[in-house]
């Protein structure tokens, strides 16, 4: 099977490919890539090229510190976010060979707090992200715990005590959560005796040289070298976006491009773990359908333009990193950047690998295909066809909303008030101008093109993931003023722990609580809301007065809210 083979090749270190051409410069077009960040009166990135176990050519770009006027460099420590997440899983993958516990462990049996839903929830569940807990940032989020305040372990065990059910029973799915991993890092604690920075710090970061590399659980901890982390300010500049939290599994790790090269190595000629050790780092998840995953302990095992590659991002507060390796060709990308604004690691450190491996990568598709005058023209529906497109689509599980309009005689979309225009590609089938850097989205019809059938939007994302979600054609329901009176009041989560307010104000319903957008809630089908991902669908009682409503938000699915007498 292809992902066993990924598994040999990384562990192995086969020979590698040939290399393709050299560039003449290489250093000159990735310098580049960067350009844009490489100024000094903003923050930027730290990029290092790993090939072959060596560092190939590492360098800072833009500013570590804006206050102090410091550069950003091979050694400016940063939050690397969610790509701390294959660390955890490392000291997990390391207690279970050490016989301190096994994957296939109930996660009760090391965190009693969190409730029994009736089916057993494993280490290794939590390790794939199929465990269906709820994810606490979401939660706290709801809550209107903000990234600046001060929050830590209990926090995170005390909400998620409270959760009356999961998103969805154990193995049935895969969705992202950070939940999981924070429990691993209790779960390290409560089998070893230590602290999940202080097992990484004696059994991962010492072994391995990564003498400027912790997991950081204390907010005032002063730490050498530490980029600050920045995000766009209202006034079109920057603002310090940092974090106080210190629960630690899931994020927290601070680290440099020189130890990443470390770790990096380790896949190759492990000096901590073994083959063995790796093998199980590697091994990707499997659904109860049988459905196998390209997660696996914190490592997507996928491929890029046709490439086994071996990847993992992490975004969180002003920062943003990726480590990405391509094993066949012993070859890695570090790019860690502290610009929470503009900067797409992902994107970039694709690019850089671009520019030494692209002979040896599958051709893109052309983006520009479809799109030229002449193709274009060719296969534009006519406006017959595109009045009959025209309309609101829904997602049911999620609750977006996407609304399709004539504008210049063209097809456009809003989704979530981004707006994108539809270009034909084939019969059936448009492609999503306008949107992200480095995402593309194709929608497809599924009935003869020109009827308001169902419709498919596929998403692929920089770093090669692949998301597809199904819309079905909706008619917009529009609340009158009185309809949205009778829905403003308190409504109160026990799940939460919290009250919000919905306020009626200009002909609009407003969530008015702590962390919540400035912006209304937009209706969608009868009784259901939807704003910045989040879905409310609301409940009436007997008398046909509103009761409450049930919210769906992302990595949160159905948390009950209680109407409160006004």
């Amino acid at each position: 099977m292809r992902r066993m083979l990924l598994v040999a090749v990384a562990l192995s270190a086969l020979a590698a490919s040939p290399d393709p051409p050299a560039s003449p410069d290489p250093k000159a077009k990735i310098d580049a890539l960067f350009q844009e960040f490489d100024g000094s009166d903003s923050p930027g990135c730290a990029l290092g090229v790993f090939r072959d176990g060596k560092v190939a050519y590492a360098r800072g770009y833009g500013m570590a510190n804006l206050e102090l006027g410091v550069a950003n460099s091979p050694q400016t420590v940063f939050d690397i976010g969610s790509t701390s997440k294959q660390f955890s899983a490392f000291a997990i993958q390391l207690l279970a060979r050490d016989g301190k516990l096994s994957l296939d462990d109930d996660i009760r049996k090391w965190v009693p707090e969190i409730p029994s839903y009736g089916k057993i929830v494993t280490i290794r569940h939590l390790l794939h992200h199929t465990g269906g807990l709820r994810d606490y940032i979401e939660l706290m989020s709801l809550q209107g715990v903000m990234t600046e305040d001060l929050t830590g372990d209990a926090d995170v065990l005390d909400i998620m005590s409270l959760q009356k059910a999961p998103n969805f029973a154990p193995g049935e799915e895969y969705v992202y959560c950070n939940t999981g991993y924070f429990l691993l890092s209790v779960i390290v604690k409560r089998a070893s005796g230590k602290s999940l920075r202080d097992f990484a710090a004696e059994r991962i970061f010492a072994p391995l040289g990564m003498s400027h590399t912790q997991f950081n659980d204390s907010h005032t901890r002063i730490i050498p070298g530490r980029a600050t982390g920045y995000s766009k300010a209202k006034d079109g500049g920057f603002g310090i976006d940092m974090s106080d939290w210190e629960q630690t599994g899931d994020g927290s790790v601070l680290t440099t491009i020189e130890d990443l090269q470390r770790w990096d190595q380790n896949f190759y000629d492990p000096k901590v773990g073994d083959t063995k050790l790796l093998e199980a780092m590697l091994t990707t998840g499997v659904l109860n359908s049988g459905k196998k995953l390209d997660y696996a302990s914190a490592l997507r095992v996928a491929t890029y333009r046709g490439l086994p590659a071996v990847s993992h991002g992490g975004s969180w507060a002003g920062y943003r990193a990726q480590l990405v390796r391509f094993p066949e060709q012993k070859f890695s990308v570090a790019c860690l950047c502290n610009n929470g604004g503009t900067a797409n690691p992902s994107r970039l450190a694709h690019q850089v690998a671009e520019v030494y491996l692209g002979g040896l990568m599958k051709k893109e598709e052309s983006r520009a295909e479809g799109e030229k005058a002449g193709e274009e023209a060719r296969l534009a529906p006519s406006r017959a066809e595109i009045q009959r497109l025209a309309g609101a689509y829904r997602n049911a599980e999620s609750g977006q909303l996407v609304t399709l309009s004539i504008k210049d005689g063209k097809l456009a979309a809003d989704v979530g008030g981004t707006a994108y225009m539809l270009v034909a590609t084939a019969p059936n089938r448009f492609h999503l101008t306008g949107g992200p850097l480095g995402i593309r989205s194709e929608a497809e019809f599924d009935a003869a093109r020109g009827t308001r059938s169902p419709m498919r939007v596929t998403t692929t994302y920089d770093d090669g993931e692949v998301e597809t979600e199904s819309f079905a054609p909706v008619e917009r329901w529009a609340p009158t003023a009185g309809e949205l009176e009778q829905l403003a009041g308190k409504y109160a989560s026990a799940e939460l722990d919290t009250t919000w307010r919905l306020a009626e104000e200009g002909g609009k319903l407003y969530i008015r609580h702590r962390g919540m957008p400035d912006k209304p809630l937009e209706p969608t089908v009868a009784g259901v809301f939807t704003l910045d991902g989040m879905n409310l669908s609301f409940t009436r009682n007997a008398a046909g007065k509103p009761a409450g409503f049930v919210l769906d938000a992302g990595r949160v699915r159905g948390v009950t809210f209680v109407a409160q007498s006004l």
